[in-house]
């Protein structure tokens, strides 16, 4: 069952797109029959370009001291998983590499199995990632949404002189009978009352 796990897993990356910006050296060339080899597609990039492409499921790119400059995203929002490669030439700095964000880190000469693994942890790292930002998303809506609900009720008991308990049910009711969201009615509420004043 490990040998169908690791054919499960492999599948995963058959068809990605993958990018190499790193020179078509010998290390380079391995780096890409190794990707090649996983089933991945796999496109050369060289010179590097002013703007690390995001078009791309996962970027292999070499680690330069520019490269924090050249990514286009936000950090804690990558748009593509992003595994640097270390040359192995000179002292390797970790403030580089730590200011890339990178979710993997290949070093040369590249290997079967160190190009598997980088693969993997870099694209399971983004996919967690991406999923943890979904939830924190959703739960910054939802403090939106109790927000403008506690302020839609607190103008209803204001301007309608009733409880909150009242308040409360006037919006579940309008929300209901609308077919929206309690959040979307707290809202225009709110919006009309800002309107008015």
């Amino acid at each position: 069952s490990a040998s169908r796990g690791n054919l499960t897993q492999q599948k995963a990356f058959w068809d990605m797109d993958v990018a190499v910006i790193a020179e078509r050296d010998d290390d380079g060339e391995r780096l890409m029959r190794e990707l090649q080899r996983l089933r991945c597609k796999v496109r050369h990039i060289w010179p590097m370009p002013p703007q690390i492409p995001v078009q791309f499921d996962l970027v292999f790119c070499a680690l330069t001291e520019d490269l924090p400059q050249r990514i286009p995203w936000i950090p804690g929002q990558p748009e593509a998983a992003l595994v640097v490669i270390d040359g192995g030439e000179g002292e390797l700095d970790l403030q580089l590499i730590h200011n890339c964000a990178a979710h993997g880190v290949l070093h040369y000469p590249a290997t079967q199995r160190s190009v598997q693994t980088a693969v993997a942890l870099s694209r399971g790292h983004f996919q967690y990632e991406k999923r943890l930002r979904g939830r924190i998303d959703k739960l910054d809506e939802n403090l939106r949404t109790m927000r403008s609900v506690e302020r839609a009720k607190s103008l209803l008991i204001r301007m309608k002189d009733v409880t909150e308990e009242e308040a409360y049910n006037y919006l579940r009711r309008q929300a209901m009978e609308r077919r929206v969201t309690i959040g979307a009615v707290a809202n225009a509420i709110i919006d009309s009352h800002e309107l008015l004043s």
